[in-house]
């Protein structure tokens, strides 16, 4: 693929995660070129990666690059669009990494702006492991979104899915691993304590959740037949509380960045 400029509207942990994910798949980082208000934030990214372009007072040449991504959170979204307005390259394609803000409504607030895409990112894709749904506005050719797959495929999976599941996606596969994260690190931590050392407590744990998986979703059993599989549940009483918390917080959230 043509080596495209790459410009990112803020500078934190999902430019740091492209950037690493770049590196690792021996992507040059000198076309990219970032912009955060946050010196600090720059300091960070360029001791990383000293051949990126960063400012923290100007964002014309990160907003003129070939590729835009917009790495900002969605409150400060619509300030963003309008700052960038009048700056986009017209053959640019603006890529957000946001959830909550169509492609419709950045369009409108870009006058018209045809190549967009919303990416939902995975913190996965650090180390190239991403799920990073993707989709795309109806007014780009099959040669840009070419593009945009070709420039996001060496960070994991990157399912091309309808706009409207975009939220969904950041609920499960993108803020998913928080949700399991604490718990794997006890279990670790457990398994050592157990007498397991700490790469076989790594391993054995990795193994058992990806049979876990394969066994609820590929063995062809109801669930209520795996789990009738282990009869012994050490967490068995407090399996509903459990449970609970993932309808009270989960859905909550969803109907927040839904709305």
């Amino acid at each position: 693929m043509e080596t495209k400029s790459i410009g990112f509207i803020g500078g934190g942990r999902i430019t740091k995660i492209f950037l690493v994910a770049f590196s690792n798949a021996a992507i040059p980082t000198d076309h990219v070129r970032v912009f955060d208000p946050q010196e600090s934030v720059l300091k960070g990214l360029k001791s990383q990666f000293p051949n990126i372009e960063t400012s923290s007072d100007d964002m014309t040449r990160s907003v003129g690059a070939d590729m835009v991504l917009l790495a900002v959170h969605p409150p400060v979204m619509m300030e963003t669009l309008a700052k960038i307005k009048g700056l986009l390259n017209p053959e640019a394609i603006v890529i957000s990494l946001a959830p909550k803000f169509t492609i419709r409504k950045m369009t409108d607030e870009l006058g018209g702006f045809p190549n967009i895409a919303r990416i939902n990112p995975s913190a996965s894709s650090i180390i190239n492991s991403g799920l990073n749904p993707v989709c795309f506005s109806t007014t780009m050719t099959e040669e840009r979104r070419i593009e945009v797959i070709e420039l996001m495929e060496p960070l994991g999976i990157l399912p091309e899915v309808e706009e409207h599941k975009i939220e969904a996606y950041a609920m499960i596969s993108a803020m998913g691993h928080t949700y399991f994260w604490p718990q794997i690190q006890k279990l670790q931590e457990l398994a050592i304590s157990f007498g397991m050392d700490e790469s076989e407590a790594k391993s054995v744990i990795a193994e058992m959740l990806n049979g876990t998986a394969e066994t609820l979703f590929n063995s062809g059993l109801s669930y209520e037949e795996v789990v009738d599989l282990v009869p012994v549940k050490p967490l068995g009483e407090v399996e509903s509380t459990i449970i609970g918390y993932y309808e009270q917080y989960l859905s909550a959230l969803f109907n927040k960045i839904k709305a």
